[in-house]
Order: C-alpha cells, then structure tokens, then sequence
C-alpha cells in the first residue's frame, strides 16, 4: 500500500529570481518555489543538464555484501528484481533518481512498498520532494512526515518506511540545499545573451538590402523616377524570390542605383567572454571538470589531474549520504525473511586511474616486504 505518490503540482510563476535568497531552512511554501525554480534552470540550460547526469553516472555502481553469506544470494535477487515506480526495476534504478533529487532539489524522498498480503517488499517508490513535509517529533532524534494534498497535510502513519535525504542543510535545519542554489541568476544572465544573440542574427544574420534610386538632373528623369523606382522594386523583388528557389539572377539598371546591406556597419557585439565567465561559475558550483562537459579550456596535465581529484571528493561525499538508504533497503528486506544479518556497501571505483594506482600502490608494498624478508 502506498503511503504517498508523487503528483505533479502547477507551480506559480516567480517574480524574480531573487526570491531563493530569502528561503528559510523550514519555510516550506518558498521552499516550493525554489523546487519549480531549479526544474526549470535544469530543463533550460543544457550544460546544468549534462553535468548533473555525468554526475550521477560518475558516482557509480555498488555491491551490497551481507554478514550472513546464506542470505547473500536471496539479498541479489531482490536488488536486482526489485520494481520501482511504475517503469523502473532494481534499486540501482532507485537510486539513480533519488540522487537526481538529491542534486537538484537539495531532497530525496522515496518509499519501501509494502505487500500487507504476502509481507513483503513490493517495490520501492521514488517520491516527489514537494510533497512530504518533515517536522521534528517528540525526541531530537525523530521524524515527521506529513503528506501535502489539497485539503491540507496529513501525517504519515509509517515513517520507518520513508527514505529522505538532505544535501548539506544548515545547522539546525531539516531541508537540504540544492546543488544549483545561486545559480538561477547566472543562468538568467547566460539565456539573455542567447536571446540577444538570437534576435542579433535575425536582424544583422539574416541580409536585407537597401536599394536606393537616385535619378539625375535631366528632366526626363525626374519625370519618370516613380515609374522607374518601382520597376526596380519589382524586379529586385523577383531577383530576390527567385534566389530561394535556387535560381540566380542579375539585375541590371540604367542610372543612379545605390544597394548597401542593412546593418552593414554595425559590428556584432563579442559574447565569448561574458559567457565564459558565466560558465566557469556554473562549472565551479557543480565541481565537474570542464572537458567533461565539452569546454576546450586550456589546462595543463596538472591541473586536469587535481580537477579529478576533486569530482572524486564530491562523489565519494554523495556516496556516504546514499549509503545509509542503500543500507536501510537491504537490512528491512532481510529482516522481513527473518534475518538479522548486517551489510556493507562496497563501491566500485570511480575510474580507471584509481586502479591503476591502487595496482601500483599493491606492487610498491610488495616489493617493499620482499626488501624486508631479504634484509633479514
């Protein structure tokens, strides 16, 4: 039976961007907000996409060893078979979403589903982060779930049941805080410059010309330049239809005929700087290194290595906040069969050049006991 399902809510639209600096860690309905706010800036600016992707692949697969090696086989069945939601299937599934959430929202909530028939474990639920409340209960200690409908909030009868993750809330706060938080105004400020790009090239992009008929002193041109100015404006006209067709023509005029490019002496305005400052304050908030988002950014080797070094740090914090609900999942199923067997979370490594230095360190120690055993 589910304790909640994730429902898509109309939200309104911001006034400004602003209104994420005055949120509160408890202030729930601005917490709303911020929840639209940062779906949008992940939906409108790709590069926010891709890194939040990458980093969720990054973070990697996971093995969970039990304490109790008759119960491993069954605990693999279940983590490979589980259902989640109405598509999904295996808890790496889950909790690829549920990290989703965590970056996005700075909120992960989900659900173990339970079978009240058979007593078992029907799947696991990725919930929407809008729709629980957290509060404090009578200990330090405890936690409040309370469910966000129409008519108001309705307690949670099975809190054991829920999973919820914060990402990095301040001190004496419930709510996390998002990955993207301060970056709503940078992304403002980078999809104005595309916008004025877009509009510079539709007006200077795409040519217009200025045809200009200037008849002499002679008074028979005078007489005729109506005429003859509006001959000019049709043929130019066909010239220029015919051009779409893929047909050529040349026009040819008998006097004074001026044609100058609309906009011609008007340079586009350089945007290469501004938006790279802007993207290095986006790539410097989600600590992924620039190559891997396709910015050829000049970098020594050095510096590319230390910019590893520190998306490793990252995913391996984003681990120890998944750890516990890994952990949580497996424990309840097995004592649902009636085991009270431990586990352990064993991460794989993040990349190859771990296991080329972890190789390394193993053969260094090698042939550092073999000096020892030949010294004594």
């Amino acid at each position: 039976m589910f304790l909640f399902r994730s429902e898509k809510k109309q939200m309104p639209q911001l006034p400004a961007v602003q209104t994420i600096g005055i949120r509160k860690p408890d202030d729930f309905p601005v917490q709303l907000y911020a929840y639209d706010l940062f779906e949008k800036v992940r939906r409108t600016v790709p590069i926010i996409d891709a890194a939040i992707s990458k980093i969720i692949r990054l973070t990697g697969s996971f093995q969970i060893q039990c304490s109790d090696p008759r119960q491993q086989k069954l605990l693999d069945q279940f983590l490979r078979d589980v259902p989640v939601g109405l598509t999904g299937q295996s808890i790496y599934a889950f909790m690829d979403s549920y990290l989703d959430s965590l970056l996005v929202f700075g909120n992960a909530v989900g659900e173990i589903v339970f079978d009240r028939e058979c007593m078992e474990i029907a799947g696991l639920w990725n919930g929407n982060a809008a729709d629980i409340s957290v509060r404090p209960g009578a200990s330090p200690m405890e936690r409040q779930y309370f469910l966000r409908t129409e008519s108001g909030e309705r307690k949670l009868l099975y809190p054991e049941r829920i999973l919820f993750s914060a990402l990095r809330p301040p001190s004496g706060g419930i709510y996390g805080i998002s990955l993207l938080q301060g970056l709503p105004a940078f992304a403002d400020i980078l999809l104005r410059i595309y916008e004025c790009i877009d509009h510079n090239f539709e007006r200077a992009g795409n040519i217009r010309y200025a045809v200009t008929y200037k008849p002499s002193n002679d008074p028979a041109d005078m007489a005729y330049a109506k005429e003859r100015a509006e001959t000019i404006a049709k043929e130019w006209s066909a010239g220029m239809q015919a051009a779409r067709h893929g047909e050529i023509r040349d026009f040819v005029s008998v006097g004074d005929v001026d044609i100058k490019v609309i906009g011609a002496e008007s340079d586009m305005p350089s945007v290469e700087i501004p938006v790279r400052q802007i993207l290095e304050q986006i790539v410097s908030k989600l600590s992924v290194p620039p190559f891997l988002l396709g910015l050829n950014w000049s970098s020594t080797e050095r510096m590319s290595a230390q910019q590893a070094d520190i998306l490793t740090s990252e995913l391996e914090y984003y681990r120890r906040i998944l750890e516990p609900v890994i952990c949580k999942i497996a424990r309840m199923f097995l004592q649902m069969h009636g085991s009270a067997a431990d586990v352990s979370v064993i991460w794989d490594h993040i990349n190859l050049q771990d296991e080329v230095e972890l190789a390394k360190a193993r053969l260094y120690h090698a042939q550092a006991e073999e000096l020892e055993q030949n010294q004594i």
